[in-house]
């Protein structure tokens, strides 16, 4: 099995996961594992966040001459 040595972590975020490991029934290198083969399991996105949003949105907008009209209908926002 491999080993992986991590320094500099918070001494808060040990102590969350101390906590976690007391709640789980487990050590604090047990606790650690479990998280790492979880995280490790996920499977990666396909695609970046940009572009998900941007498919979503794909074919909805302004068809020619719409602009104009909504201009002149929308004021701005007052703030006194």
């Amino acid at each position: 099995m491999a080993q992986i040595l991590v320094r500099n972590i918070e001494e808060s975020v040990k102590e969350n996961i101390r906590r976690q490991a007391k709640r789980n029934g487990r050590s604090l290198e047990e606790e650690v594992r479990h998280i790492l083969r979880d995280v490790g399991r996920k499977k990666p996105p396909q695609r970046k966040l940009g572009t998900e949003i941007a498919d979503l949105f794909r074919g909805i907008g302004f068809k020619p001459g719409e602009m104009e009209e909504l201009r002149g209908s929308v004021r701005p926002a007052r703030f006194d």
